[in-house]
């Protein structure tokens, strides 16, 4: 009996293409959307709480500021209202919700010009947390 490989949509975005597709694709989406931000948005690795989104990849307008996009995200993820989630820009940062995406692109564009973002939840009573210690 084989032994079930890793789907191919569970690795993260930066492994499942080479650095210079991905280049390759931003800059024809830079060609064709000049006014939008092309984010890769995936959930933390360790991630227990909430579901995984139905696309990765979002083709946002410059102008949206984080509030709005984090509304965005919520939405698709069809989240209770007393469900809270953060959303990590390079793994590692919460951006400043006030901030465009213009601002974010400018700030936190990786290499191949995608913003990469990672969301993940925090149990708000108990139970432990899913976000590293480090950003508790």
């Amino acid at each position: 009996m084989q032994t079930p490989q890793k789907s191919p949509s569970l690795r993260p975005f930066k492994q499942r293409k080479s650095l210079a597709a991905r280049r390759e694709e931003v800059a024809g989406i830079r060609a064709k959307f000049p006014g939008k931000v092309p984010v890769v948005v995936e959930h933390y690795p360790r991630e227990k709480f909430l579901p995984l989104l139905d696309k990765t990849k979002f083709l946002v307008p410059q102008e949206l500021t984080m509030t709005q996009f984090l509304g965005i995200i919520r939405s698709r993820m069809v989240l209770g209202a007393t469900e809270a989630f953060y959303l990590l820009v390079n793994n590692r940062s919460l951006g400043s919700m006030n901030v465009t995406m213009a601002e974010i692109c400018r700030d936190y564009r990786d290499e191949d010009g995608f913003v990469y973002m990672t969301y993940a939840s925090q149990e708000m009573f108990g139970d432990g947390a899913a976000l590293p210690s480090s950003l508790v």
